[in-house]
């Protein structure tokens, strides 16, 4: 008994040395990891932590300005008030308190909650929606509402019990001015929110200037310079605690303001145009048809006006057209689903630019030097009969009668179609009766593409629309794409649905689509038919007359400017091609284009105009469009400008054009009845500036200087 005691005793001393060194070897363990933690890497960990309490905020740049040859404001910014919510505290809420908040919130600033609550979603995340989602900093307020009433700010603001997490502060957004009451959405474009994907490959290309919450140009010149007036952001740095809230601020860089973008647009020419085209639409819509036994459609219409020596745009207008202020805050899903609907007439359209017509008889001066440079002659004569018999069918004259044989500059004055039907008609059985002969030469085809057409200008504005040409390439193309489906229509049964003539159409297109007959031929040659311009084409390839065969890519933007008033880039006009013809034959056509103003199609609207001082080539069209009312069609120019407009089943050319185009002209040059007053030109000197504003340290612009003529 006594022997096993002294035994217990030392097992249990035992245990509690093996227990006291395994004590010791915790404690041992635990300051070298704390002495390594606070000693060895304590700098390191410090940094981290330091990291982990200081937060970047994006402070938005204020966008570069736009404005027009004489420095007048296009584009603005002005404040709005911008109300927020801050994540990192409504997060925190419980689901009953933030539902509440967010209903309580979308009353006062009209907005639905549900609305509300998809825009507090990260994109990227589940629930998030396009459009809707936020792409910012997760320690930035989310806006939810722009443009409120200040009314309604303040009630927020004064009543913080009610709104907590809910921020209300000024922002800048874009602002339109409106100089002489102009609209020019087509031109200036608009903003919307940086998409996800685009924020992704800013990020991947190290592009600095955007971030999540940016809005990037979408149309317009806001889209194509939207580099240079995007401006570069600054940064806030705030402390936040353990819980993710702002405890301060720890230092900023400021942002840097986007630059000024100086157009060529000249505010006043423009607000006159656009005047013009408003009212030339409205007497047309009242005005009877007398093919249809109706009113004219009217539904819609284009005017561009360029410099003729550089292509510099000086005014463009489109209709039907829209308010760029409704992307300001965020536009609606019923705004937007207008601006695309076709019932609205497609506003987003610009006809100017993305509209494509039959050009009709304004085609007719290009083919005049087509014809001159391939075999024909100032002296040719040939038969303006009231019709040409071409296969079965009776090709007609239509804005002109019977005039006999005539020359190439009298066929321009009366815009005789059967002279020029003999022209397309005999180059058709020069070169290409074999009607699948995709190669056959066409010197017609061969001037048009001289002239641009078929392709686009390279005008400074997304979206662009080519035109076509419809050569025997492109209805070899065409037929290729589409034999299937009518080949097919053709195949089946005649049903009550299906008209007489398109199951006619159907047969032959699938039997012969593919070929070139001299159809083709005399109806390209005379602008109808498959092929189609953009009024800017049409302007740029006048403007090639008028000044010798030069080609420019026409240009708005004229140059860019920081906020400190330093030019940064001049913008010069682009020259994209020369017109080759032979000596004389520009001269000739200037002439005979000059006897439409005076004697032919376009003389009775220019009555009492002073000519012998302002001389004004013109050539009118009316385009027959399969199924719709005529193309109204007038291009013109003059030593200095290209003035072209185009109204879509809007009748004849002089008829409907014609008074809108000369009143653009009387603005251009000053004229009031039959005198002249430089000093009452739109333009100050009659014609645009080749300087800049001058941008002055307090803000202001003023005007260039005045150039004498």
């Amino acid at each position: 008994m006594t022997s096993a005691r002294p035994q217990a005793a030392q097992r249990s001393r035992l245990r509690l040395v093996v227990l006291q060194a395994l004590v010791f070897s915790l404690f041992a363990t635990l300051f070298v990891r704390l002495y390594y933690l606070q000693v060895v890497s304590g700098d390191q960990y410090t940094a981290q932590a330091a990291a982990q309490s200081v937060r970047e905020i994006v402070v938005q740049p204020q966008r570069g300005l736009i404005v027009d040859d004489q420095g007048r404001p296009l584009v603005t910014n002005r404040t709005s008030w911008v109300v927020s919510v801050d994540r990192t505290v409504v997060d925190k809420m419980t689901d009953g308190v933030r539902a509440k908040l967010v209903e309580r919130l979308g009353r006062v600033v009209g907005e639905r909650a549900r609305r509300i609550e998809k825009q507090l979603v990260t994109c990227g995340e589940e629930g998030s929606v396009s459009g809707l989602c936020w792409n910012g900093s997760p320690f930035q307020a989310v806006p939810v509402a722009h443009d409120v009433p200040q009314s309604v700010a303040l009630r927020i603001l004064e009543q913080p019990e009610d709104f907590p997490a809910v921020v209300v502060d000024q922002q800048t957004v874009r602002s339109y001015p409106e100089p002489f009451g102009i609209n020019l959405a087509h031109v200036l474009g608009y903003l919307s929110p940086i998409t996800e994907e685009e924020y992704d490959t800013a990020q991947t290309d190290g592009d600095r200037s955007v971030n999540g919450a940016s809005a990037v140009g979408r149309a317009g010149v806001e889209k194509q310079y939207d580099r240079w007036l995007r401006g570069m952001p600054g940064y806030r740095s705030v402390a936040v605690d353990s819980m993710g809230r702002v405890l301060g601020d720890d230092g900023e860089v400021e942002s840097q303001p986007g630059d000024t973008l100086v157009t060529s647009i000249d505010a006043k020419v423009q607000g006159v145009v656009e005047t013009q085209l408003e009212e030339a639409i409205a007497v047309a819509r009242a005005t009877r048809d007398t093919v249809t036994g109706k009113n004219y459609v009217a539904d819609s219409g284009a005017v561009v006006v360029l410099e003729a020596d550089t292509g510099r745009v000086v005014a463009m207008a489109s209709q039907p057209t829209y308010d760029p202020g409704l992307w300001v805050g965020g536009i609606t899903k019923k705004q937007l689903a207008r601006l695309y609907s076709e019932a609205a007439g497609t506003p987003l359209l610009g006809r100017a630019t993305q509209g494509q017509f039959a050009p009709g008889s304004t085609w007719k001066p290009f083919m005049t030097a087509g014809a001159l440079s391939n075999g024909y002659s100032m002296d040719t004569m040939l038969n303006c009969s009231s019709f040409l018999s071409v296969g079965n069918r009776d090709f007609k004259n239509y804005e002109s009668g019977a005039y006999g044989y005539i020359s190439f500059a009298k066929a321009l004055e009366v815009s005789c179609n059967t002279f020029f039907y003999r022209v397309g008609l005999d180059y058709w059985q020069r070169y290409g009766s074999d009607v699948a002969d995709v190669d056959a030469r066409d010197p017609l085809v061969e001037e048009a593409k001289k002239f641009g057409f078929g392709r686009e200008t390279g005008i400074d504005l997304p979206g662009e629309a080519s035109g076509r040409i419809a050569d025997r390439t492109w209805k070899r193309a065409y037929f290729e794409s589409q034999k299937d489906y009518y080949c097919d229509l053709a195949a089946e049964p005649q049903t009550a649905d299906t008209s007489d003539f398109v199951y006619l159409f159907a047969r032959e297109f699938c039997a012969e689509g593919y070929a070139y007959r001299a159809g083709d031929a005399v109806n390209f040659a005379i602008g109808q038919g498959d092929t189609i311009v953009t009024p800017l084409q049409l302007a740029r390839a006048y403007a090639a007359i008028a000044n010798g065969g030069t080609l420019y890519a026409p240009r708005i933007g004229k140059a860019v400017v920081s906020s400190d008033g330093t030019v940064i880039r001049e913008i010069a006009p682009k020259k994209v091609g020369q017109v080759k013809v032979p000596d004389g034959v520009f001269g000739y056509i200037d002439d005979a284009l000059k006897g439409v103003t005076r004697q032919g199609t376009m003389a009775w609207r220019m009555v009492g105009f002073p000519l012998d001082e302002v001389e004004i080539r013109s050539k009118t069209g009316s385009a027959e469009v399969y199924g719709k009312q005529s193309t109204s069609w007038v291009a013109s120019y003059s030593e200095d400008y290209v003035v072209v407009m185009m109204i879509s089943q809007g009748g004849t050319g002089s008829g409907t054009s014609g008074p809108a185009v000369r009143a653009i002209w009387e603005s251009l040059y000053g004229v009031t009845g039959e005198e002249v007053r430089s000093s009452d030109a739109a333009i100050p000197g009659v014609t645009p500036p080749q300087g800049l504003p001058t941008f002055r340290r307090d803000g202001s612009i003023l005007p260039p200087a005045t150039e004498k003529r």
